[in-house]
C-alpha cells in the first residue's frame, strides 16, 4: 500500500509531543493502514517495536476492552513490563465506552505517545470530551484522492493513462481496498458491502434509529442530490410532498447522524458582501464518488457535479476549509481558506461560450486580489483577465 504522505507529514511533527493526536474519517478511509504507517515510521527511528501497543477495537480478539476500566488495566499490565516511553494506537476508539477517561489516565500516569482513530466526526464533541479538552490534535482523513489513485496504479502494473485513470475513479471512487479487487463485479459488491456498513453500524446502530426506512430514503436523497442546496426544512417539505410521513425534527435529526458518519460533508454558505456565514441551504457532498454512484437513482451521468465533488474532496485533503459564496444572487462554487490563503474556484464540465460568461463573470465580480480559479475539463487554456483555468486532470495530478 502507497505511503499516505499527505497525512503523515502533517503528523510527524506531532510524534513525542505530549499531545494527543486523533485521527477521524469515514469507515474504510485507510485510518488503520495510516497508523501502521506512522508505527513503521517510529520504528525507522528507533522507537522499539515492542513499545508499540496497538488495539483495534472491531477486532474479537480485544472485545472485553469495550469500557474505560479494561482498557485502562489491559495497558497498564503490558506497559508494567517495558522499559522507556509506550506508544499507545487505539484504532476506533468510539467503541469503547467512556474511551476519554483512560486516554486521559495514560497521559498522568505513563510516559507515553498517544494516537487514536473514530469514525464519527463527533467523537470530539460529547460530554466526556471535555477530559481531552486542549490537550489534542486531530486529523482527517478521506479516501484516496487520484493522485493517490495513480500511485496505487502504477504500483499495481494497472495503470494505462490519466484518462482512464480518471473516468474509473469518476466510477468507482478511492475507497483503498477496492484497489487490490480485479475485476468489476467485485468492485461494485465491496463499495455497496462499505455502504451497508456505514449505514448499519455507523448510522442505525450507534444512534438506535428507529425508522430506517426513513433513514435510507434520507440517505439516497442526499447522495443523489450532492452538489444541490438544500435545507432540513425544503427536504422535509420534498420528503412530505412525496407522501412520506415524518417530522422535521426527525429530519434534521436523521441528516445530523449521517453527517457524523462522514459519508457525506456539508459546505456552509457564505455570504461575501455581509462577510458572514448563512444559517441556511447548505450545499452536500459525497465523501467517496463509489459510495454515492452505489445509490444513485438517476440514469443521467451528471458529470458537473461528479467534477464538482471531486474537486470539494480535492480542496479538504489539501487542508483547506471549503465554502460555498453568495455574492448577491451569484454563486461561487468554492472558497478555500487555509492559514492566511485563499482560493475561489468555479468549477465546470466543459466551458461553452454562455458557460464561460458566467464562471469566469462570478470571479470577475470579486473585488480583491486572491487566487480566482475556473477548473474543467477543456484541454486548451483559457485564462483570462486575472482568472486561472486549470484542467481537471492537471489540476488534481500535478499539483
Amino acid at each position: 500500500m502507497i505511503e499516505r504522505k499527505v497525512y503523515i507529514d502533517k503528523i510527524i511533527p506531532f510524534i513525542d509531543k505530549d499531545i494527543i493526536k486523533v485521527i477521524i474519517g469515514m469507515r474504510r478511509s485507510g485510518k488503520t493502514v495510516l497508523l501502521e504507517q506512522i508505527a513503521d515510521h517510529m520504528i525507522s527511528n528507533g522507537v522499539k517495536k515492542s513499545n508499540i501497543i496497538k488495539i483495534n477495537f472491531e477486532s474479537m480478539k480485544f472485545a472485553e476492552l469495550n469500557n474505560h476500566t479494561n482498557l485502562y488495566k489491559y495497558i497498564s499490565d503490558i506497559a508494567d513490563t517495558l522499559d522507556g516511553k509506550i506508544y499507545i494506537f487505539l484504532d476506533e476508539i468510539q467503541n469503547v465506552d467512556k474511551w476519554e477517561l483512560a486516554v486521559n489516565s495514560f497521559r498522568v500516569d505513563f510516559d507515553c505517545d498517544i494516537y487514536i482513530t473514530g469514525s464519527n466526526s463527533k467523537l470530539l464533541s460529547g460530554e466526556l470530551a471535555t477530559h481531552i479538552a486542549g490537550r489534542y490534535v486531530h486529523f482527517t482523513v478521506y479516501p484516496f484522492s487520484l493522485s493517490e489513485t495513480k500511485q496505487v496504479a502504477l504500483a499495481n502494473g494497472t495503470y494505462t493513462t490519466d484518462e482512464k485513470l480518471f473516468a474509473e475513479y469518476l466510477r468507482f471512487g478511492g475507497l483503498p481496498q477496492r484497489f487490490i479487487l480485479s475485476d468489476e463485479h467485485s468492485i461494485r459488491t465491496y463499495i455497496e458491502d462499505v455502504f451497508e456498513a456505514i449505514t448499519i453500524k455507523d448510522i442505525i446502530a450507534r444512534n438506535e434509529i428507529k425508522d430506517i426506512a426513513l433513514l435510507r430514503c434520507l440517505l439516497t436523497f442526499l447522495l443523489d442530490n450532492i452538489g444541490n442546496q438544500f435545507s432540513g426544512n425544503s427536504i422535509y417539505n420534498t420528503l412530505k410532498s412525496q407522501g412520506v410521513k415524518t417530522s422535521l425534527n426527525t429530519v434534521i435529526n436523521y441528516i445530523e447522524h449521517i453527517k457524523n458518519a462522514m459519508i457525506i460533508s456539508d459546505a456552509q454558505r457564505y455570504d461575501l458582501k455581509g462577510k458572514k456565514l448563512l444559517e441556511s441551504n447548505a450545499k452536500y457532498y459525497a465523501t467517496d464518488i463509489g459510495l454515492r454512484n452505489t445509490v444513485k437513482n438517476s440514469e443521467v451521468t451528471d458529470v458537473n457535479k461528479l467534477y464538482e465533488n471531486i474537486v470539494y474532496l480535492e480542496m479538504l485533503t489539501r487542508g483547506y476549509d471549503v465554502k460555498v459564496g453568495k455574492l448577491d444572487n451569484n454563486e461561487i462554487d468554492f472558497i478555500c481558506y487555509k492559514n492566511n490563503e485563499k482560493v475561489y474556484i468555479q468549477v465546470a464540465y466543459l466551458i461553452s461560450e454562455s458557460a464561460a460568461e458566467r464562471e469566469f463573470g462570478n470571479l470577475l465580480k470579486l473585488n480583491d486580489n486572491y487566487p480566482k480559479w475556473v477548473i474543467s475539463s477543456d484541454l486548451v487554456n483559457l485564462s483570462r483577465n486575472g482568472i486561472t483555468h486549470k484542467n481537471i486532470l492537471d489540476f488534481l495530478l500535478n499539483e
